[in-house]
């Protein structure tokens, strides 16, 4: 299984890292780099598809559409310098044509959708520049929705994480840094566990959901409100995805889903991509190190697996949005994962349904 020849990943951050090297002043690029993705490593280890985010962070940005056709420009670039190995996707036919000639396919996202403004316009161009999925949010409320994160929790977290961090360089563990301490704890598991059930989907979102179908663009709801999570799942009349989530009976972090979530999802069609991050995978107290594990991957596999059927899993690496895993450093280790998935008690046809089955199919009616 080591050398597989289908996956398709519906989820990485490699070109808004590719920008950030660019905007200070390195050169990066996406043929060959130390990133988690990399062209090279994706044709060597039997990529298909790989999606590709414009994942825009609304804090770190003046103006959020400005910001997200910058993104664009970088992908843009990265395919037309690189269409040898690799080619952007519109419909399925294009998924078919790369296969024929023996070319990796790229298929555009948004990781945002407040870069929309509100306006329907936007996210037609979007879907005129190859956009063909976005998320509702991203960890921010937006016109379209509210994330399943507390944002002004998130704030408190990172702040109180820094003290902690001044107070632990400067040598100082009295009794003032053991209460941040137990403070940081305690507000890490209520911002990490506590999943939003009130804030679903605005009017505009509703508005939103029922374009993206019309014009065949893949609702999101990785990120978004439990609440909006339902939203989507009562108004959709075309399968939807999570691309980057895991489940929360294994893992109670709210980015995660609930198996009645897991349940809904497949009774539409849909696909959840397994997210990789460690502390999606398994719960460690803040301030402790999570190297995450393969095992953890599979356990939410199987899980997932059990509770909505096979066809409902798929990939969502969250590679280059989330700190090196200790066990699966890159594109480079999917073979270990696939693996480690037979030895869990997949069949190798069950394999390839969760490495690329799943999400064609799903491709193969929406686009």
């Amino acid at each position: 299984m080591a050398g597989r020849t289908n996956a398709i990943d519906m989820h990485c951050d490699t070109i808004s890292e590719l920008w950030e090297y660019a905007h200070k002043g390195k050169e990066v690029h996406l043929r060959k780099n130390t990133l988690h993705i990399d062209l090279e490593r994706l044709k060597d280890n039997g990529y298909l598809l790989q999606n590709f985010a414009l994942f825009v962070h609304l804090e770190s940005v003046e103006d959020p559409w400005v910001h997200v056709k910058e993104l664009y420009e970088v992908y843009r670039a990265e395919m037309e310098q690189n269409r040898d190995l690799i080619s952007p996707v519109h419909c399925y036919r294009d998924i078919e044509r790369n296969r024929a000639e023996g070319k990796l396919s790229a298929l555009l996202t948004v990781e945002e959708g407040a870069v929309c403004k509100g306006d329907l316009e936007k996210l037609r161009e979007l879907y005129g520049m190859g956009v063909r999925m976005m998320t509702f949010t991203w960890n921010y409320p937006n016109e379209l929705a509210s994330p399943n994160m507390n944002p002004e929790l998130g704030r408190k977290v990172r702040t109180l994480g820094k003290e902690l961090k001044e107070l632990r360089e400067s040598g100082r563990t009295d009794e003032e840094y053991s209460a941040k301490e137990e403070e940081l704890r305690h507000l890490a598991l209520c911002y990490w566990n506590t999943p939003n059930v009130s804030d679903g989907l605005t009017e505009t979102g509703k508005i939103f959901l029922g374009e993206m179908e019309r014009l065949g663009m893949i609702p999101d709801v990785s990120h978004l409100s439990d609440a909006g999570f339902w939203d989507v799942a009562d108004n959709s009349t075309k399968p939807f995805v999570a691309s980057h989530s895991n489940a929360r009976a294994i893992c109670p972090h709210a980015r995660n889903l609930t198996d009645d979530m897991i349940r809904a999802l497949a009774n539409k069609g849909g696909v959840m991509g397994l997210n990789f991050c460690a502390d999606f995978l398994i719960q460690k107290p803040a301030g402790v190190p999570n190297p995450g594990s393969i095992a953890d991957i599979v356990a939410h596999a199987k899980h997932i697996a059990n509770v909505g059927g096979i066809e409902v899993l798929g990939l969502g690496s969250d590679f280059d949005g989330i700190e090196t895993h200790k066990e699966l450093a890159g594109a480079q280790g999917m073979g270990k994962l696939a693996e480690a998935l037979v030895k869990g008690g997949f069949h190798a046809s069950e394999v390839d349904k969760i490495f690329y089955e799943n999400v064609l199919r799903l491709y193969r009616e929406i686009l």
